[in-house]
This record gives structure tokens, sequence and C-alpha cells, in this order.
């Protein structure tokens, strides 16, 4: 309980701000955004599929506050951070409280939930991008031993871990495409290029369609 109170605080003291920066008036904006996350948050517990309504309401209440917190965190210092974007160590600080609010608010699923749950909850904030974009690459590159595989879902699932605080979809799809190109170059440093694979006949029978 201690958690979502100290995640929704943080939430109610941004939220001014973030009202401020649309054309819209707060009331119409409040609206907009809890249908949103509302949303967001429904197709979370869907997945999950809780039985019991009151354990589905407190997870509801982790994760709504969690989407409040998180944006109004972000804006309030995203000018901070384009400020400061030269200034690495002021970044650092200014994103440390970023690292405060997700961790509180894991703490708070993990209490509630299986880790196998909390696997659910993180893949649908971040759009089910882990398991995409793995699945890319074991389609170009078939042949990739269970080490390199294990490589790259380690890779992805940090990745993931940064993009559940994103601002919005392209800051979250942004934190992706960088980690693509991390694994690139593990892959590149491990020898292995896209033109020496050699395609596996059982996963080349599953490929999507193009």
């Amino acid at each position: 309980m201690k958690k979502i109170v100290f995640i929704t605080a943080v939430a109610l003291l941004g939220f001014a701000a973030y009202a401020a920066e649309t054309n819209s008036a707060p009331e119409q904006t409040e609206a907009k955004y809890t249908a949103a996350i509302e949303g967001r948050t429904a197709d979370i517990l869907k997945v999950l599929d809780l039985s019991d309504p009151n354990h589905a309401a407190k997870i509801h209440d982790i994760i709504i506050s969690q989407y409040r917190a998180s944006n109004a965190w972000h804006s309030e210092n995203d000018p901070k951070l384009k400020a400061a974007k030269a200034d690495t160590n002021a970044v650092a600080q200014i994103r440390a409280s970023l690292k405060v609010l997700h961790d509180h608010f894991l703490s708070a699923l993990a209490e509630n939930l299986t880790p196998e749950q909390v696997e659910k909850v993180k893949d649908k904030m971040t759009y089910g991008k882990v398991q995409f974009t793995f699945a890319g690459y074991v389609s170009q590159y078939p042949n990739l031993s269970e080490e390199n595989r294990a490589a790259i879902l380690r890779l992805l699932k940090s990745a993931r871990e940064e993009a559940m605080d994103g601002g919005s979809a392209a800051e979250k799809t942004a934190v992706f495409t960088k980690c693509k190109g991390r694994i690139n170059n593990y892959l590149s440093k491990q020898g292995i290029h896209p033109e020496k694979q050699k395609p596996s006949p059982s996963l080349q029978t599953n490929a999507p369609a193009k």
C-alpha cells in the first residue's frame, strides 16, 4: 500500500505540468488520459486473467498509479533532460528518480503476482517487442547456438526494463532500436552474419509469409 501511495503522490504532483502543456482544459486532458491508461490497464488485466476481483482491482490500481507517476515524471523532467543532454552526470542524476519509480512498481507487482505474471505485465507495457524482435533474429539467424539466443534475449529484456519507463510509444520503440544495434554488434563480434547462415528446415517451414 505504501508503494501505491508513493507512486500516486508523485503522479499528482506532476499532473499540473502535463495539463499545462496541452491545448485542452485540464478536465478534458484528464478525461482523455484516464481513458487511455484505463484501456492499457484493461488489456494487461485481460492477459493476466485474474480470477479474484479484489486481486484484479489491486493490480489495476498498481498499474494505473505507475502510468500516472511515469507520465508526471516525464512532464517534469523531460525538459531538464533535454537541457542537460551534454552533461552525462546531470542526466544520470535526473534519471535516478525514474529508477526509484521503476523499482517501486516492480516491487509492488512482485508482492502480488508470480514472476511469470510480472513478465506478462512487462511485455504488455512494451508492446510485446521482446518476443517479436527475438523471433525476428531467430528467423534471420536460424543456426544460432543456445548461448547466442540467450544473450540476445538478455539484451532485449534489459531494453524492456528501460522501455517500460518511456514517456511515449516512440520513445519505447527507440529503446529497442538501440538494443538491436547492440545485438548486431554482439553477433558481428561472434563472427555471425546473415549471409553465412544456412536456414533450418524446421524453422523455414514455420517462417511467416512475406
